[in-house]
């Protein structure tokens, strides 16, 4: 969404600039190339980073099934993109601080990646065992993209369900950088149910716990350091909109987040700190193979417009847009939707 704005909007500015020049030109014999050169070169980069991602358009991934939650990127095939070579930062988060859940891999990954280019520290959460492997390689990456200014990243192990969990990461946050500028609650899980049935009350509160209760952890602990100006990004689903019966529980945190995501917004105007959402659509994840058959992994994504499943890279983006007060100071209560040509309208 935010790249095809970007690309079109860059678009009818240029265009619009060498029609000015050339006018100048019949009226003064002014000749100049530069603006015709810099046309053509932004569309050929343009036409690239489409194809790039298109390339997977129609694709059936193989089968595969991980199966324990959380799953692990690092074995998934192909793996998730979380960068894109054609992806320009501008510093539109220089010096601010970011807390990520579930940045390990995934949506998360990419979103502390393109958090880290934009200039911001960026520390991230990821689960203790599970995830050790897909946490190093994030921190690598993160700290390849650094920018001079920024501190060193972080990767903080936790079971984000617990009050106390959730409290001991910021305080760390704190205690290490001084403040948090952004925070985004990203962090879930889900599991197959055929019917209401099937989902005990264990599974449910798990499921609510990491996929809701720690929003609200998260974010009453983090608010003692955010100041006017800064932002909190909820991950939802299109799920909340449209419904999925295999997935219900999880489905009804979703809904839950979109709530949250409304109200918080109405109650932190007042402080100066706006509250945004993101919607994915189906979107090439570790939770995929840790959820679903190998039958369901080889047509995910085919149900959506653009008949294919999304990569974390064309949702993080929208995280960024949210993010920067220079792109979104207007923006509150709202929720972004990249989710491949699926028509939202509540």
């Amino acid at each position: 969404m935010f790249f095809r704005f970007l690309v079109s909007s860059t678009v009818l500015a240029t265009t619009s600039l060498i029609s000015y020049q050339s006018s100048l030109k019949s009226q003064f014999s002014l000749v100049s190339c530069s603006s015709s050169t810099y046309y053509n070169s932004f569309t050929r980069k343009s036409t690239v980073f489409v194809r790039s991602i298109m390339a997977s358009s129609g694709q059936q991934f193989p089968p595969q099934k991980q199966d324990v939650q959380p799953g692990k990127q690092h074995v998934m095939d192909p793996t998730p993109k979380a960068t894109c070579h054609e992806y320009k930062p501008s510093n539109k988060l220089q010096g601010k601080i970011a807390l990520v859940t579930g940045g390990d891999s995934g949506i998360g990954r990419a979103v502390s990646h393109c958090f880290a280019l934009e200039g911001a520290t960026v520390a991230f959460t990821y689960v203790k065992g599970s995830e050790d492997k897909d946490a190093t390689d994030t921190l690598g990456m993160l700290m390849k993209a650094k920018a001079p200014d920024a501190k060193d990243p972080m990767a903080l192990p936790a079971d984000l369900g617990y009050d106390e969990n959730c409290k001991r990461v910021v305080d760390e946050v704190v205690n290490n950088y001084g403040r948090i500028d952004i925070l985004v609650n990203n962090a879930a899980e889900q599991y197959k149910a055929a019917a209401v049935e099937e989902i005990d009350e264990e599974r449910l509160e798990r499921v609510f716990r990491t996929n809701i209760f720690a929003y609200f952890f998260m974010t009453r602990h983090a608010l003692k350091h955010m100041k006017e100006g800064s932002a909190i990004i909820n991950s939802t689903s299109i799920n909340a909109y449209k419904g999925n019966a295999k997935l219900l529980d999880y489905t009804s945190t979703k809904g839950a987040i979109v709530a949250f995501t409304r109200g918080l917004a109405l109650q932190l105007i007042s402080r100066g700190i706006r509250v945004n959402g993101v919607a994915p659509g189906p979107i090439w994840t570790p939770l995929i193979p840790a959820s679903f058959s190998d039958e369901e992994v080889q047509k995910f994504g085919s149900e959506v417009p653009m008949k294919r499943p999304g990569q974390p890279i064309e949702v993080a983006p929208s995280y960024v847009f949210l993010a920067c007060n220079e792109c979104s100071s207007y923006i509150t209560g709202q929720v972004l939707h990249p989710n491949g040509g699926t028509i939202v309208n509540a």
